[in-house]
């Protein structure tokens, strides 16, 4: 299909849409609007059956981030972008909200916690603006014990995310002990030694696997915290660094083979060599 700039067209016969060379954000209200009234696919979807669609998009933007790539965020941040605007049209057909009015809590959202900026509030540096900003969110919605603020971090966040995130709210309370780093390595060697003893047929409790990997992981997110560094973000890049490892080897046995030399090396051997060759 060819689209002629600012030619109107009439969808079913019943609604016009113009086509442009450059879009506003009133045309994609617009757009998604007429694809819940006449595009089946689109009709039948509900917020949990598009749920994933949303996440999705946030990842694939978060990527392009990563990549610093400006074309692809551009294009990403308009499927996320998509996604906010189906989702409202959803609670619009409901006659619960619309995009207007989730405009204006976000807006007003932003003026309430910046009262640096639209009060007389002095704030001078980020992290003052930060401890500003958390006093306002949890007046603003009822927390009124640090339990409440722990347990208002959002569930469906990967689970390395959620700890890191629930232990930095802990971490405020003042009602945490200290633990320095020698007992931390205690924890980790005990909880490693049971996981090693039900690995070797050792007897255990119904579900302490699954407790003592809980403990020890919910334990490695305390020692990142501890020096500093993102356990969400270490991770990622452990999961990198397996890939090109796991490329090499199975390049390397593809090598083997073509050249006939197969069986001839020992898989542990190519794994170090892989390993070996990164800085």
């Amino acid at each position: 299909m060819y689209f002629i700039k600012n030619t109107c067209i009439r969808v079913h016969n019943m609604v016009d849409f113009v086509y442009k060379e450059n879009y506003a954000f009133e045309d994609l209200v617009k757009l998604v609007e007429i694809l819940r009234l006449y595009c089946p696919w689109d009709r039948e979807q509900t917020h949990q059956s598009i749920r994933r669609n949303l996440l999705e998009e946030a990842y694939e933007a978060a990527e392009a981030i990563d990549l610093e790539d400006p074309e692809l965020l551009r294009e990403e941040l308009g499927d996320v972008l998509l996604q906010v605007v189906f989702h409202t049209q959803m609670e619009r057909e409901k006659g619960r909200f619309d995009i207007g009015s989730v405009c204006t809590g976000v807006c007003r959202k932003l003026i309430e916690r910046h009262p640096h900026i639209f009060g007389d509030v002095v704030a001078g540096s980020a992290p003052e603006v930060l401890e500003r900003w958390d006093e306002i969110k949890r007046r603003q919605k009822g927390q009124a014990t640090h339990t409440e603020a722990i347990q208002s971090v959002a569930r469906s966040l990967p689970s390395l995310w959620r700890t890191d995130k629930t232990l930095e709210k802990a971490g405020k309370s003042g009602l945490l002990p200290d633990i320095d780093g020698g007992d931390r390595l205690e924890r980790f060697k005990a909880l490693l030694d049971d996981i090693v003893s039900i690995n070797e047929g050792g007897s255990s409790k119904a579900g302490y696997g699954e407790y003592a990997i809980g403990e020890l992981l919910l334990l490695v997110v305390e020692l990142a915290r501890s020096i500093q560094v993102d356990p969400e973000r270490a991770l990622e890049k452990a999961c990198d660094r397996f890939v090109r490892r796991f490329s090499f080897v199975e390049n390397r046995v593809a090598e083997d083979r073509t050249e006939g030399r197969s069986g001839n090396r020992d898989l542990a051997d190519l794994w170090r060599e892989a390993k070996s060759g990164e800085t």
